[in-house]
Parts: C-alpha cells; sequence; structure tokens
C-alpha cells in the first residue's frame, strides 16, 4: 500500500477560492488580537525551558479540572491529534475509526501505517455512536479506536455512558480511545468534562479555534494520564520541539477571558440556529438531523434524478458566492457540512444562496 502523504480536504479547504458567502468555516469567525492583549509590553519573545509554559498548563488543568501533568500543549487540534495518535500506535496496529469521519483522521492513521478498520455513524440512527457495533469490530490487534465529540460532521454529541461502554470494550483488547473534542465546548447549558474523566483509557485532544474564534493561536492540547503525557512531550521533541512563546502567552491570556467568549458565542450560535432552522423548514430537498449544540450540521440532498448530486449543488453554489463542503470528504457523498459560526450576515447571505442553488437544481 502506498503511503499517505497528506489530506485530501484540507488541500481543497486551502486551494479553494473563499467566497464571500461562504458556509465552509466550521468555527466561530476570528477574534481581533485586542480582545487578548492591548498591552504588548508585557509579550516575551523567549521563555523558560522545559516542557510547555506553565501559565497556559495551569489554565488548561483549572479549566478542565484535570492534573497538570495530564496536559500537553501542540499546534492545534491537528498537531495533538498526531502526537497522540503517534504515541499510541505502531505500523501494522489496526485504528478504529467512525464513519462517517474528519478525512484528516483516516488519512493520519494511514500515514503511521495503522492498518484502518472502521464502524459507522448511519444519519437513519442520527449519527449515533453503538457501543455495541464498535464492540463487534474490535480484535486482539485494535490498539486505537477514534472518535469525535461532537461529531465532525454532523455535530451530534457522544454522551458519557456512550463513551464509558466504548472505553470497556476497547480495554477488553487493550486498547485506548482517542477522542478528539474539539466542537465539544459548545455545549453551552451543561457544560461537558473531557472524556478523560471517564478514565485512563481514554485520551482527549481539544483546541480554542472552533468555539472561540481563536483559530489563529494554534492553541491545541491533549489530555492523558501522565506517563503518556510524558510520553506524548517527548515525542513532541521530534516535531514542533517548542511552540512560539508569543502564542503560548496569548493562549494563556485567551484561557482567562473564556467565560465572556462562550457567552459570547451561546449567543451567536443560539441565533444562527433559529436561522438555520427556518431555513430547514422550508426545505423537502434537504433531510437534517439537527444537532443540539455545536458549530456544523451535515444536511443530505433528497434527490429524485432532477436535483443532481452534492457536488452540482456546490457548483452552482460557488457560481452565487456560496459554498459548503462536499460530503465526499466524509464520505458521504449525498451530503454535505455548513457551518454556521461566521458573522449573521454571512450566514444569512449563505443560506439565501443555498436556497438558490437548490431551487435552480429543482429546474434541471
Amino acid at each position: 500500500m502506498s503511503r499517505v502523504l497528506g489530506s485530501v480536504y484540507l488541500e481543497w479547504a486551502k486551494l479553494q477560492p473563499n467566497p464571500p458567502f461562504a458556509l465552509t468555516p466550521s468555527g466561530l469567525s476570528s477574534r481581533p488580537l485586542t480582545d487578548l492583549w492591548t498591552d504588548v509590553s508585557g509579550l516575551e519573545l523567549h521563555g523558560a525551558p522545559g516542557y510547555g509554559h506553565r501559565p497556559l498548563l495551569e489554565a488548561l488543568a483549572a479549566t478542565y479540572d484535570v492534573d497538570p501533568d495530564s496536559v500537553v500543549t501542540a499546534m492545534g487540534t491537528s498537531m495533538a491529534n498526531h502526537l497522540a495518535m503517534a504515541a499510541l500506535v505502531a505500523p501494522g496496529d489496526e485504528v478504529l475509526i467512525e464513519r462517517p469521519a474528519y478525512e484528516p483522521l483516516v488519512a493520519l492513521a494511514q500515514y503511521l501505517g495503522a492498518h484502518v478498520t472502521r464502524f459507522d455513524r448511519p444519519f437513519e440512527e442520527s449519527f449515533a455512536v453503538d457501543p455495541e457495533a464498535v464492540a463487534r469490530a474490535l480484535t486482539p490487534r485494535t490498539r486505537l479506536v477514534v472518535l469525535t465529540n461532537l461529531h465532525n460532521p454532523s455535530g451530534v454529541r457522544i454522551d458519557d455512558a456512550t463513551l464509558t461502554a466504548v472505553g470497556e470494550a476497547a480495554r477488553s483488547v487493550g486498547a485506548r480511545v482517542l477522542v478528539d473534542e474539539a466542537y465539544l465546548d459548545a455545549v453551552f447549558d451543561e457544560p461537558a468534562r473531557p472524556a478523560l474523566h471517564l478514565g485512563p483509557t481514554f485520551v482527549v485532544t481539544s483546541s480554542l479555534t472552533k468555539v472561540y474564534g481563536l483559530s489563529g493561536l494554534r492553541c491545541g492540547w491533549i489530555l492523558a494520564e501522565p506517563s503518556l503525557a510524558r510520553q506524548i512531550w517527548r515525542l513532541d521533541d521530534l516535531f514542533a520541539n517548542h511552540t512560539p512563546h508569543l502564542a503560548l502567552q496569548l493562549s494563556a491570556r485567551a484561557l482567562s477571558h473564556l467565560p465572556a467568549f462562550r457567552r459570547e458565542a451561546r449567543e451567536r450560535l443560539d441565533a444562527h440556529r433559529t436561522l438555520v432552522d427556518q431555513f430547514l423548514a422550508g426545505r423537502d430537498d434537504l433531510a437534517v438531523v439537527r444537532p443540539q449544540h455545536g458549530t456544523i450540521l451535515f444536511p443530505r440532498l433528497v434527490a429524485d434524478g432532477a436535483r443532481g448530486d452534492v457536488d452540482d449543488l456546490c457548483a452552482r453554489l460557488r457560481a452565487l458566492d456560496g459554498a459548503v463542503v462536499p460530503g465526499r470528504f466524509f464520505e458521504a457523498p449525498e451530503h454535505f457540512r455548513l457551518g454556521i459560526g461566521m458573522s449573521t450576515t454571512a450566514l444569512q447571505g449563505g443560506l439565501q444562496r443555498l436556497a438558490q442553488a437548490l431551487d435552480q437544481g429543482k429546474n434541471l
């Protein structure tokens, strides 16, 4: 098997034009630097030697109620996933990954030389995780189970009882469970604790990117039991070695603002969910599982032979200065991913153009 050297989805995302009414972003729009720091005299280019920036490690530990020795910082959730998976998987090991899946997770496992196996989260079951389906897919060679929570691309949440059952199944074959929680902070009414609280079988990755509009900081992290966290820090010596100290300081500063940022995010997403619900109520050409939380949805195009497929829809939408993410990047070509975290003006304009593109398809 040829070696995987990249992500087809991220290549598409980086090279596609960015139209003004794109619904492709999966997180909140970016914040200005002044939200974090107005006095640059407090910034330093260089920090103390060692593993991690202590103020940031302690702030993350306090925010998520874990031991600071369980925290490893990384350059975004992408590098956090890379480090965690590389620490847990050797070439030839089996890695069991959900489907539909965020394509870079599958590509990463393949790059590391793993044999990727799958379990399904069917649309017909509201993209729920069935622990029995996970257990049936495990083998003595499985070393890692990979989930996203909230699910990327559907936004569906996995409850703790389901995660616990998955963890028990994984532990029975000597496997760990990696949970990418990049979207989980968008559960506002009952903030969810990281899956690490369910036991050392779990390894968690996340970042400040999706819910807080802070993607430019590239502040990601891994939460793992301390002995594994130490291994991951050592592994990072071969990759990033050091994260720019300016970004670490700004990230620590951002953690002190999270309560205010969460309130703002909740207000925006609650209002935007209402707009999307109103849009969907008028569409008989879309079927969708409507998640209670998060910044993304994964509608399915209800084709009747006249409307074409999702790629055709995307082409019509781009001609109208809009965009969505084709579902083929998540192994579900009849779906598309729709983000709701952009400005209200961009969301309204994007939904209007999506309606136009859908209606054009009816007349084909």
